[in-house]
């Protein structure tokens, strides 16, 4: 009768130690606001999984690449066509913490317990839902929409509008 091997569970792709992370309680209230007001530069991660986690680091470059598109908007005016491919990156940086952020906030205590509070009862206070975290959710939907609806407009408009010039250039 052939025995299966033990299988080793997976080693995360950050360097921490996982006894040291296992070992602070992460709620998801915070988790969810830090989401919500510094996504883009990656403090929900670098709560959840450590400073070592390249992730975290990873969601600076389109924040700051997208705040360089508003900089040049500031400078250059709407004419910028540089500044038509750069801003939505922001856009999109600031949208998708937001969806992290109503992530985090609808998962249900056991869910959330057991993924970030492994070592905690999967009914522990950190994973329950509170009034700061639907106020988390009901921001980041919020936020979310404009923002991505905005800079979905303003590349479109933009992209329509350069369209329309060379046309008429070609015209006459």
């Amino acid at each position: 009768m052939a025995t299966r091997p033990a299988t080793r569970r997976k080693a995360h792709y950050y360097n921490a130690s996982q006894r040291e992370l296992n070992n602070v309680i992460k709620n998801k209230t915070t988790a969810a606001w830090l989401a919500l007001l510094g996504g883009g530069f990656g403090l929900h991660r670098f709560y959840l999984h450590g400073l070592r986690d390249p992730l975290g680091y990873a969601l600076w470059l389109p924040t700051l690449v997208g705040l360089l598109g508003l900089r040049r908007v500031n400078v250059y005016g709407l004419d910028d066509p540089v500044s038509w491919f750069l801003l939505p990156l922001f856009g999109i940086a600031l949208a998708s913490s937001a969806f992290m952020a109503i992530l985090y906030g609808l998962q249900t205590p056991e869910k959330w317990n057991a993924r970030f509070n492994p070592e905690s009862a999967l009914d522990a206070p950190a994973g329950n839902t509170h009034w700061g975290t639907i106020g988390a959710i009901v921001v980041a939907l919020l936020m979310g929409t404009v923002v991505l609806m905005s800079s979905v407009v303003y590349s479109a408009q933009r992209y329509f509008e350069s369209q329309v010039e060379a046309a008429r250039e070609i015209s006459q």
